[in-house]
């Protein structure tokens, strides 16, 4: 299994994090930049460095050697800091690609990780036919994380489970997420996207840990491409969601998607006050 392609998803529009600088504490330079940018974009840490280039960084490290980046139509900002050409971009030691995510007909905002997975691969048709890592831009995985899905291993899919202790995040927070239920041979069994905060407790494992999809995984593109053309779109988010893709997928193809167990802390930009928390361990 060859697996040297990644695929970071940073289409958003960054809307939650844009309205809640109302109420953070940080100085005018930093709410000025996260106004104007996109949240993977905005300087920060010591550095004063993207999130973006931190997760590239750690993608080098952990063997990747190209990088798709799924970006809205209005990406000066993106070609800014990566490069101006549309696709071989060296940045970082790596290779930088762009995919647009369009809006769809008769739609007024982006349809989603689905959506936006599709997208890139009817754009870039080579990943249809072999295997990739996608993941999200406004989280910084670790390069251990990273390296994890690109093991050699019998299944043709996989994705990292994070332990809830490690990711240190309220269940409130954790509600904002996908949880997931991992049969005892290590295996998906069934995953949800934004589970409601009362019914969490039916995904804690027998240690009591809830296991968590931070929207990190590694896919065959056989594998998953019909799945992501004919995932429903969610009747109240509006959107086609990875996470129901990747439940309908394992619906049909038990024990087709190997389970990598993580317990650490994400740097994660959800809400503004993630930007004066943001540290690199």
């Amino acid at each position: 299994m060859n697996n040297d392609n990644l695929v970071i998803m940073v289409g958003g529009a960054s809307s939650r994090m844009k309205k809640s600088l109302e109420t953070v504490n940080l100085d005018d330079a930093t709410k000025n930049a996260a106004l104007q940018l996109h949240k993977s974009l905005i300087p920060l840490g010591e550095l004063r460095k993207p999130l973006l280039y931190y997760l590239i960084k750690n993608a080098a490290k952990a063997g990747y050697t190209k990088v798709y980046l799924i970006t809205s139509k209005e990406n000066k900002g993106f070609k800014n800091v990566i490069g101006n050409k549309d696709s071989n971009n060296e940045y970082l030691g790596v290779s930088v690609n762009f995919a647009i995510q369009h809006i769809s007909v008769g739609f007024e905002k982006p349809l989603g990780t689905a959506d936006a997975l599709e997208q890139c691969l009817d754009q870039y048709p080579e990943l249809k036919n072999t295997y990739f890592t996608v993941c999200n831009g406004d989280n910084l995985y670790s390069s251990g994380a990273l390296m994890d899905l690109r093991k050699e291993r019998d299944e043709p899919n996989a994705l990292i489970s994070y332990a809830s202790s490690g990711l240190q995040f309220s269940e409130e927070r954790l509600a904002k997420f996908a949880l997931m239920n991992i049969t005892s041979e290590g295996y998906l069994k069934g995953i949800v996207e934004k589970p409601e905060t009362s019914k969490m407790g039916e995904y804690r494992d027998r240690l009591g840990e809830l296991r968590v999809s931070m929207n990190i995984f590694s896919f065959s593109g056989k594998d998953i491409y019909p799945y992501l053309k004919n995932c429903p779109i969610h009747p109240v988010r509006n959107e086609k969601e990875l996470p129901e893709a990747v439940r309908n997928m394992v619906t049909d193809n038990p024990k087709s998607m190997r389970c990598y167990p993580r317990s650490e802390r994400i740097p994660d930009l959800t809400n503004a006050e993630d930007i004066g928390r943001f540290k690199v361990e």
